[in-house]
C-alpha cells in the first residue's frame, strides 16, 4: 500500500539551518521527541560564529547557557559539565559544549561546509496557492566543494542568527559614504587585544567606538586596559543618542551581574579619560585626513581624526534566502510580528522580554520558524535562554504537543533598568533650545562626562 504524501511529508527530517547554541538546542529539544533534525551548517564545524568572538566572555554563566534538551542528550556520552556559576569565554561554550552536542547528535544529522542559498515549497514560488501545504520544503545548498545539493524537509527552523550581517556605520542604515573604501581602517567586531598583532593595530592610536551595546562596553573597556600600558591610546566613543541613566545598563541593579558589571566598566573608562563621548552623531560620511580618518555627522560636525574605527551599529537578519517563503515580519524589526512589540527599543530599552514560543513565532508559511538571533530581526539584547524556550515550544509544536508547546518554562533576568526609549536621537531642548539635563539625553559634541556611581 502506497503512503499519501502527509506520510511522506512526516518521514522528512527537520531542516536546521545553523549548528550555532539554538539550531543545536532546537536539533536536541527535536531528538527528544523522536523527530529526526537535519542541521546545515555553513562553516567548519559547530559554533563557527561564536568562535569568532572567542576571547570574549559571556555575561551568563555556564548554567544558563546550557540548554536542558541538550544537557540530557550529552549526559549518557561522559560529557563533563563545566562548573555552573562560572562565566565561560565564547572559545569555552564552542569547545565544551557546543562541538560535543553536535558529536552528541551524530554525524548524519549534522552537516558542515554547507550553505543554505534558497528555501521554498517543493515545486511552488511563493505567488501559487495550489497544493502549496501539502508540499515538502526544498533547500538548495552550496557545499565547500564548490557542488550544489537540494534536500527536502518537513519543516524549516532558521536558527542561522545575525553575526554575518553587521550594521554599517552609516546613520541611515546604509554604508556610509567612504566607508566601503576605508575598510581597511574600519572593523565591524570586538578586538581580540590579546593578540599581538590586533593590541598593536590600537595601541598608543586614537579609535573611534560607534555603538552604545554590550560589544561598545567590551571595547570601551579594553581599550582602557590597553591605555594603561599604552599610553596615547583612547577612544572616540560615537553614540547615536545621548546619555541617560540608563546608558550603562542595569549596573548593580542588573540580574545578569555580569551584564551590570560591563556598563560599570564602561562607565569607568568614560570616568578615567580613557574615552571621551560624543552624542547625538549619526555618521554620514567618512573621510581621509592623510593617513588617518574623519567622520562628518549628518549635521556637519566632525569628528576626528583617527585612526581606527570599531563600528558596533548592531547586526541585521539576512532574508535573502528565504524569498521565496511567505514571512509575517514586522516591517521595522524584521522580527516576526507577534515578537516584535515585546522586543521594540522604540518602546523600551530594558532589554525584558516575556518567553515566547512557537505561537508568537509562527509565519503565514506553516512549519517555518525563526529562531534565536534572528528572531529579534534588528533588535539587541538576545539571551541564549530565550532561544533554547523558542527551540522547546517549536520541537513541541512539531510534534502536535500544543498543550506542551504553549507552555511557558523560562524565567528571565531583567536589567533592573527601563528608564524609556533606547533610541532617541535628539537631546532635550532646554531653555533657549539648549540641551538640557536629564531626560535620555544628553548636549551633542564631544564632551567628557562625570558619571556618579558605585564601581567594581
Amino acid at each position: 500500500m502506497s503512503s499519501t504524501p502527509e506520510q511522506q511529508r512526516s518521514a522528512l527530517p527537520v531542516a536546521v539551518i545553523g549548528a550555532g547554541p539554538v539550531g543545536l538546542a532546537a536539533a536536541a529539544s527535536l531528538r527528544e521527541r523522536g523527530i529526526e533534525p537535519l542541521v546545515l551548517e555553513a562553516g567548519p564545524g559547530a559554533g563557527t560564529a561564536v568562535r569568532e568572538w572567542g576571547h570574549v566572555r559571556l555575561f551568563s554563566t555556564w548554567d544558563e547557557v546550557i540548554a536542558p534538551a541538550a544537557e540530557k542528550l550529552l549526559a549518557p556520552t561522559g560529557w563533563q559539565r563545566p562548573e555552573g556559576r562560572t562565566y565561560p569565554t565564547g572559545a569555552d561554550w564552542a569547545d565544551r559544549y557546543l562541538q560535543p552536542l553536535a558529536d552528541a547528535l551524530g554525524g548524519e544529522r549534522v552537516r558542515y561546509g554547507v550553505r543554505v542559498t534558497g528555501v521554498a515549497r517543493a515545486g511552488r514560488d511563493r505567488i501559487v496557492d495550489a497544493g502549496r501545504e501539502e508540499q515538502p520544503f526544498v533547500l538548495h545548498l552550496a557545499t565547500a566543494e564548490g557542488t550544489e545539493e537540494r534536500v527536502l524537509a518537513r519543516a524549516v527552523l532558521d536558527a542561522s542568527g545575525t553575526w554575518s550581517t553587521p550594521g554599517p556605520l552609516g546613520g541611515d542604515g546604509l554604508p556610509a559614504p567612504g566607508e566601503r573604501t576605508a575598510a581597511d581602517r574600519i572593523s565591524y567586531r570586538v578586538p581580540d587585544l590579546n593578540d599581538p598583532a590586533v593590541r598593536a593595530r590600537y595601541a598608543g592610536r586614537r579609535t573611534a567606538v560607534v555603538g552604545s551595546g554590550a560589544s561598545a562596553f567590551t571595547v570601551l573597556a579594553a581599550l582602557a586596559d590597553l591605555a594603561r600600558d599604552e599610553p596615547g591610546t583612547h577612544a572616540a566613543w560615537v553614540l547615536r543618542r545621548g546619555i541617560g541613566s540608563d546608558t550603562f545598563g542595569g549596573g548593580e541593579a542588573d540580574q545578569l551581574p555580569a551584564r551590570g558589571a560591563l556598563g560599570l566598566r564602561a562607565k569607568a573608562a568614560v570616568e578615567a579619560g580613557h574615552a571621551t563621548a560624543t552624542t547625538g552623531f549619526r555618521t554620514e560620511a567618512v573621510e581621509r585626513d592623510g593617513d588617518r580618518l574623519v567622520l562628518v555627522a549628518e549635521d556637519g560636525r566632525r569628528l576626528g581624526p583617527v585612526d581606527e574605527i570599531i563600528a558596533l551599529t548592531g547586526l541585521r537578519p539576512d532574508l535573502s534566502f528565504l524569498d521565496e517563503l511567505r514571512l509575517g515580519l514586522d516591517a521595522r524589526l524584521q522580527a516576526p510580528v507577534a515578537v516584535a512589540p515585546l522586543i521594540d527599543p522604540n518602546v523600551h530599552s530594558c532589554g525584558t522580554v516575556y518567553p515566547h514560543g512557537a505561537k508568537e513565532l509562527a509565519h503565514p508559511e506553516p512549519d517555518v520558524y525563526l529562531l534565536g538571533m534572528k528572531s529579534y530581526g534588528r533588535a539587541p539584547t538576545f539571551l541564549a535562554a530565550t532561544g533554547y524556550e523558542q527551540a522547546r515550544s517549536v520541537a513541541a509544536a512539531l510534534d502536535g504537543d500544543h498543550e506542551a508547546a504553549a507552555r511557558v518554562e523560562l524565567i528571565l533576568a531583567e536589567t533592573g533598568v527601563c528608564g524609556g526609549s533606547g533610541l532617541y536621537d535628539e537631546p532635550e531642548a532646554g531653555p533657549g533650545g539648549e540641551a538640557g539635563g536629564g531626560g535620555c539625553c544628553g548636549a551633542p559634541g564631544p564632551q567628557a562626562i562625570s558619571l556618579t556611581g558605585h564601581e567594581r
